[in-house]
């Protein structure tokens, strides 16, 4: 079974680690065999929005952020890890454990790594 993953990467200058997280995040998900969608949120605002039916397909929601994103109540029925851009680029394998634990979880179970 393909696992879904949907992901924001938003950091407070909206430049490098919005996209080093993203490409680090693809690069995992290649290796892992996941599916996934991301949407950026940087300096030129929301680059690639997610789908909705990308959204309503996924095991779990990854928001990889440092500032409040937009569109944020989207996934409110789904499983959510949320992490710093920081620590996710720091311990990239924490992260992507913490989102494979979550994937059995029940609906709008939340975890905040830091």
């Amino acid at each position: 079974m393909t696992h879904k993953l949907v992901a924001v990467t938003a950091c407070i200058s909206g430049v490098a680690h919005t996209y080093m997280a993203a490409e680090r995040l693809e690069t995992l998900c290649q290796q892992l065999k996941w599916q996934l969608s991301i949407e950026t949120q940087g300096a030129l605002g929301v680059e690639t929005p997610l789908a909705p039916d990308a959204i309503a397909q996924a095991d779990v929601v990854l928001l990889i952020t440092d500032i409040e994103i937009d569109g944020l109540a989207r996934f409110d029925a789904l499983r959510c890890v949320q992490v710093s851009t920081n620590l996710f680029l720091r311990e990239p394998n924490r992260v992507m454990n913490a989102v494979h634990k979550l994937m059995g979880s029940p609906s709008q179970t939340r975890l905040v790594l830091d």
